[in-house]
């Protein structure tokens, strides 16, 4: 008996739903540009999630808006490694990489352990320990594709990070001067602790351009470990699948292939084959895949299901972000750093 294959969508029937997605994150762009602490990937975000909750998008905008929030997403993580030079990170950050592993290990346990009292879900868990661990949206963008959580728990997880930036925008230099840091101590603390770069480099250069210069480098340092955790994530996922006996599951049917290619986007930077001058508008261009995918994944969210989650994952992320705060200050504080 033969089988009938049901064919992928074409591009054509990806045009409107995608069309849809473009043009909402051009309004959060130019929102972003506006309101830069709040930014554009969270403007994209809400947009999206407003647009399906009042209008509900009909099914033929489905394919669209699954590319835009699945490939799209891909796209832009490769594409920010054209603007990131590993070399030049790994030169200028080593000193941090002793916080920053302590950090980013706090992150993990804290969210393990915090996530089970509080009763949230495995995958969501992942989420905000990633985004809190390493560097907030662009984490959480990251690290889907490989857990494949659902869209609602993605636009919670980016909310719930997005807040703690804000916060910590506003409080971090206060308590940096009352706590008498250093320009490069403070510049640690916010690199460590605060997850989005615009939020760490509003931060660092509210308190002064010196800490301001070293933040964004512990920042970009931090930025490169999303390589290994990744990795680490589709191990774990592949060992999982092992146990659940699903056959002959192999690690390379959810390797994060994106991953490989962003490291060949970062080698291309690093060795010099992507001119300097082609910087801002490969930037540019990074935050606009990012702004177009994460509006993707609020058209594909469903607030009810959100609401319905409660705010025990808003308790996990101050949990969270709490304890790796504190922990930034407390290794500073035990080497001399302060």
């Amino acid at each position: 008996m033969s089988t009938v294959s049901i064919p992928k969508p074409g591009f054509g029937s990806r045009l409107p739903g995608l069309a849809l997605a473009i043009g909402l994150a051009l309004l959060a762009l130019g929102l972003g540009h506006w309101l830069p602490l709040i930014g554009g990937p969270v403007f994209g975000i809400v947009l999206g999630i407003l647009m399906r909750s009042l209008f509900n998008p009909s099914e033929h905008m489905k394919p669209g808006i699954t590319f835009a929030s699945k490939q799209i997403l891909q796209w832009s993580i490769v594409a920010l490694g054209l603007g990131l030079s590993l070399t030049q990170v790994a030169r200028t950050g080593l000193q941090s990489l002793s916080v920053t592993a302590v950090t980013m290990t706090t992150a993990f346990v804290a969210a393990a352990l915090l996530g089970r009292w509080l009763g949230v879900h495995d995958k969501l868990k992942t989420l905000i320990g990633v985004g809190t661990a390493i560097c907030g949206g662009s984490a959480i963008a990251a690290t889907v594709p490989i857990i494949k959580p659902d869209d609602h728990d993605t636009a919670y997880a980016i909310s719930t990070i997005f807040l703690f930036n804000v916060v910590a925008v506003l409080l971090f230099p206060f308590l940096g001067h009352l706590l008498h840091l250093s320009d490069l101590g403070f510049g640690m603390w916010a690199g460590t602790a605060i997850n989005d770069t615009s939020s760490v480099v509003a931060a660092g250069y509210s308190y002064s351009r010196t800490a301001g210069d070293f933040a964004t480098i512990v920042k970009l340092t931090r930025a490169t470990l999303i390589i290994p955790v990744c990795l680490g994530l589709a191990i774990f996922e592949a060992a999982k699948h092992k146990q659940r006996g699903a056959g002959d599951f192999k690690l390379s049917r959810i390797f994060p292939w994106f991953i490989l290619w962003f490291l060949v986007a970062s080698g291309l930077r690093t060795v010099g084959v992507i001119p300097a001058a082609w910087q801002g508008a490969i930037h540019a261009g990074a935050e606009f895949l990012i702004i177009v995918a994460l509006t993707g994944v609020g058209l594909s969210s469903d607030l009810r299901r959100m609401a319905s989650t409660g705010p025990r994952p808003i308790l996990l992320g101050l949990g969270v972000w709490a304890s790796v705060a504190l922990s930034s200050l407390a290794v500073q504080y035990l080497i001399g750093h302060w």
